[in-house]
């Protein structure tokens, strides 16, 4: 059933077909020269309307002012808009403070969905002095009449003309009172986007308003990396035989996701074919325009049919804000006598921008007229002027005050049940904005907005607008959706056509390591380990994949690899397929899949055995470690003697022997062969803590050491990559590898330096000859190369420094190819599985040379390693020894005469005068320090008897003076 027939009726080609009549009589009068009044043709309203129009100047406030309306009558905005716009007119003269003293008459002409009609209604309409006109809905009428109210200066108010091209300073007077569908198409855009889809396919009705809407379709996709990739025109009033011919056409393309921007009157159709070409099942994408919710907002009741072709389909439909006056004009909808007259059908918001494009209208022109403005109309002398033509275009008048009403007109603002009606700099409504549904059941849901301001979202712009705008990527987001199959799942937004044509792979058609790529005489003609696993990713994939391989090379050299992906960038390949490195230059032109195989470059070089040294047995500690952990074993043993010096005699004796003895006892703990015992217990502590570093010192001397001596130490007297670029000797690279445009670009290597090898015997070959006898000091080349390279040369040569740059292969696919996506998830699955791994083991050896040659120094034990032991045992004897100042200084405060009185200083140097405290001196303190602890305390003790027996003595002796 052909559900577009239902909405749009049977009436619009009955009424074209009497208006055609009309029109061929007019113009038969106009040719033969009859020039009959207008008023007989148009009717006696019109000119009772306009009856004093051109002498309206003499009249500072006319009272009547005509405006026109022009649109179809009998189409879906039409049936909404024209109750809308009569109900307007009676709301505008039934108001006092709006036009007081000058009534508002409309003339409506009907343009029968036709472009040359509704031009012919709209110059029958300027003959009755309109200062404004209301419409018309259609884009293309829109661009025929905007050149007659140019020439006339009549303001045009179209509520329902959304080409973004109207928008041109061609147009003056053209003045969109709807949303322009540049914001439209910027918002589907963004909900492209939004879900990662990259290519959609625009079905659209080949007019100006398609054409141009799909325009900017394509230049807002493009800014987001996604394309149009295929155009659907349909030609106005297109049959169901050639929409089905169109969609069965994108049915074979590989994108599944549709942008539907047709006439309301006629779109259903579109998907009533889709439904019946199964196209409207799980994988499938539709997104309709705003002529989608206009249609199904006019179904009264709902249609259970219509709403069956539609389920699953995401739509825009005109944001109106959820206010008073809205509520109070939907409350007000049913009882519109007006919609009776005209056969009118249900609610949408073209109603409501018909609605306020009166008022607006009505409250500019009642600003003009208070500004000092009139409605006068003058002769235009080029439309005078016809050169004998029977055509009356001397009827035609300019409006005088066009110019300034327009001005008015652009400077309006208030709020009416559409929203805010107020105009940016380029003539559009501010704030624009759109409400996302999607079409389930027997209705829709909205599940989201979008604004010019804040990008799709689940709030309302209202919300957003009193916010800090935040256009994020991570704000963009909607409430879930049922997609065409009634599932939750967001499609792929592509396949695979089961009838296209087959993939165009390039494959390197190498001459030298055939273990990644080569050509085979057996299907499908090439073979390798890039092979196998591109196979074995593709056979991941839910689809199938027709592929053809293409050899790329004359097989006499290996190919330039960025010729390659040049060729898939050039539509000439769709994929490239083997060991192409990812680099920088590449990734801006291709897309890449995951890496497959992790590279980078590496250095190789020509390697010999290391003679052992008669000072091998100095190697294992740099020159800094062996200074300080020699400068420890000294200060240790120092510190050990001054805490066992004054209760050990092993400590004592003359200074010669106790200097040996600190000397002794230092290097005999490497060993833990020292004889002297520690009988304090600051000592034991500081030896408790040293014995613990000379153990790990000496396992790690003695695990290096052994490293040195056994394992086999190889040379080369190239170092590295650093080394290389220094010196000006040649350098081998493979041939076609990207190494050769990275040394000289990157590291200003001179061209004439690099060796072109074509193969694994030159590689070697030039190793071995050596830069002066004509061959290379070193090869730089990929890890994966000289993997392979390693493993068949007995170990003669070996990588040396590090590998110096980090990348990966990968298959290479044109920009925004779906596939390379897919692809990248099957090879990490490749690789989560372990089947990576095995390919890899099948066609890749590895032998035992892979070991990178480093400099002796490198493999030393530096302080770095251990700076922490040194550390705590530096902490520890400067704990010990502090201890022990303390303890003797309080000995020897002790020990010192306090006051005036005098201390037996002779106890300890006998023959010496007794000294104050203050004449004690450093020395003494040295020689306290140097006597025996046992000898202090014995002192002390004797000091501590004498104190007590001088204090017992005055006493006595004041018992013994008393009187009896």
């Amino acid at each position: 059933m052909d559900v577009s027939l239902n909405i749009a009726g049977g009436g619009c080609a009955t009424r074209v077909f009497l208006m055609m009549k009309r029109v061929l009589l007019l113009l038969l009068l106009l040719i033969t020269g009859i020039c009959v009044p207008m008023e007989v043709v148009f009717g006696q309203a019109a000119a009772n309307g306009n009856g004093t129009s051109v002498s309206s100047s003499s009249s500072p406030r006319p009272s009547v002012a005509n405006i026109g309306s022009l649109f179809t009558f009998d189409s879906v905005i039409g049936r909404a808009a024209g109750p809308a716009i009569a109900a307007a007119v009676d709301d505008v003269n039934s108001d006092p403070t709006v036009l007081p003293g000058t009534r508002l008459n409309l003339i409506s002409h009907n343009t029968n969905c036709s472009g040359f009609l509704g031009t012919v209604e709209a110059l029958q309409l300027m003959e009755n002095r309109v200062v404004a006109v209301i419409g018309p809905q259609s884009s293309g009428i829109a661009h025929i009449i905007s050149h007659v109210v140019n020439e006339l200066h009549v303001p045009l108010l179209s509520f329902a003309a959304t080409d973004p091209s109207l928008s041109a300073l061609q147009y003056p007077y053209f003045l969109r009172t709807t949303q322009n569908d540049y914001f439209q198409m910027y918002a589907i855009a963004d909900l492209v986007t939004s879900y990662g889809w990259r290519e959609v396919i625009a079905i659209f009705v080949d007019d100006d308003c398609g054409r141009n809407g799909i325009s900017i379709l394509g230049d807002a996709l493009a800014k987001n990396r996604a394309k149009i990739t295929y155009k659907a025109a349909l030609t106005p009033g297109t049959p169901r035989s050639q929409i089905s011919d169109l969609l069965l056409e994108v049915n074979q393309m590989e994108s599944r996701v549709y942008v539907v921007h047709v006439n309301p009157d006629s779109g259903l159709s579109i998907f009533s074919v889709a439904k019946s070409l199964h196209m409207m099942t799980k994988g499938y994408v539709w997104i309709a325009t705003d002529w989608l919710p206009s249609v199904l907002d006019s179904l009264e009741p709902d249609d259970t049919d219509t709403m069956n072709l539609l389920q699953g389909v995401v739509s825009l439909r005109h944001h109106n804000p959820e206010t008073d006056l809205k509520r109070s004009f939907m409350s007000r909808w049913n009882n519109l006598n007006h919609k009776k007259s005209i056969g009118a059908s249900g609610f949408n918001s073209y109603a409501l921008y018909a609605y306020d494009t009166v008022w607006l209208a009505a409250r500019a022109l009642d600003v003009f007229l208070n500004e000092g403005g009139n409605l006068s109309h003058s002769t235009d002398p080029k439309l005078s002027d016809t050169k004998g033509s029977a055509m009356n275009l001397a009827s035609l008048r300019v409006f005088d005050g066009g110019q300034q009403f327009l001005q008015t007109l652009l400077r309006m603002n208030f709020s009416g049940p559409s929203g805010q009606i107020q105009f940016d700099l380029d003539k559009n409504l501010v704030r624009p904005a759109y409400d996302v549904l999607n079409i389930g059941g027997t209705g829709s849901r909205r599940i989201g907005y979008w604004s010019n301001y804040s990008g799709l979202s689940t709030i309302s712009p209202e919300v957003l607008y009193t916010k800090p705008r935040n256009n994020s990527s991570s704000n963009q987001h909607l409430s879930s959706v049922i997609w065409p199959g009634e599932t939750s799942l967001v499609p792929r937004g592509w396949v695979f056509p089961e009838n296209g044509k087959p993939l165009r792979i390039a494959v390197p058609n190498r001459i030298s390591y055939q273990q990644f790529v080569a050509k085979d005489k057996n299907p499908p003609g090439v073979r390798g380990y890039c092979i196998d696993v591109f196979e074995a990713a593709i056979n991941l994939l839910p689809y199938p994949v027709p592929r053809t391989y293409m050899l790329h090379g004359d097989g006499k050299r290996n190919p330039e690899y960025n010729e390659i992906v040049q060729a898939v960038a050039q539509d000439r390949y769709d994929a490239a397929v083997g060991d192409v490195t990812i680099v920088t230059n590449r990734t801006k032109i291709v897309d890449f899949t995951q890496p497959f195989m992790e590279s980078g470059l590496v250095v190789v070089a020509p390697v010999k055995e290391q003679k052992s040294s008669p000072w091998a047995f100095l190697k294992p500690f740099t020159i800094q470690m062996w200074l300080v952990t020699g400068a420890f074993f000294l200060f240790v043993g120092a510190v050990v003697w001054i805490l066992e010096h004054r209760m050990n005699n092993e400590f004592r004796g003359p200074p010669s022997r106790q200097i040996m003895t600190i000397f002794w006892f230092s290097f005999s703990t490497m060993f833990f062969s020292h004889r002297e015992n520690t009988v304090s217990t600051l000592g034991r502590f500081v030896l408790i803590i040293w014995l613990f570093v000379v153990l790990i010192i000496n396992s790690s001397y003695t695990a290096s050491l052994t490293s040195i001596l056994t394992v086999q130490q190889l040379t080369s007297r190239i170092e590295g990559i650093d080394s290389l670029v220094s010196s000006n000797e040649p350098i081998g690279i493979q041939d076609g590898s990207f190494a050769r445009n990275y040394l000289m670009d990157e590291l200003n290597i001179a061209g004439s330096r690099l060796v072109i090898l074509k193969s694994q015997q030159e590689y070697s070959t030039a190793l071995q000859l050596g830069p002066k006898n004509g061959g290379v000091a070193a090869i730089v080349d990929e890890l994966p190369y000289i993997e392979l390279f390693l493993s068949s040369t007995n170990c003669k040569f070996r990588t040396v420094g590090q590998e110096f740059t980090k990348s990966g292969w990968g298959f290479a696919f044109q920009r925004d190819s779906p596939l390379a996506v897919d692809l990248s998830t099957a090879i990490l699955q490749l690789s989560e599985n372990g089947d990576l791994q095995k390919i890899h083991n099948k066609w890749l050896t590895h032998g035992d040379c892979m070991e990178q040659i480093n400099e002796i120094d490198d493999s030393r034990l530096s302080l770095t390693s251990f700076w922490g032991l040194f550390l705590i045992c530096g902490i520890s004897c400067f704990i010990a020894l502090t201890t022990f100042c303390c303890k003797v200084i309080f000995q020897f405060r002790r020990f010192t005469p306090e006051g005036g009185e005098e201390a037996e200083v002779d106890e300890i140097q006998p023959g010496r005068p007794r000294r104050s405290l203050q004449s004690t001196s450093f020395k003494d303190l040295i020689d306290f320090v140097d006597r025996k602890e046992a000898e202090i305390k014995k002192m002390l003790k004797r000091k501590s008897s004498t104190d007590i027996k001088r204090q017992a003595s005055p006493s006595s002796d004041v018992h013994a003076n008393s009187p009896a």
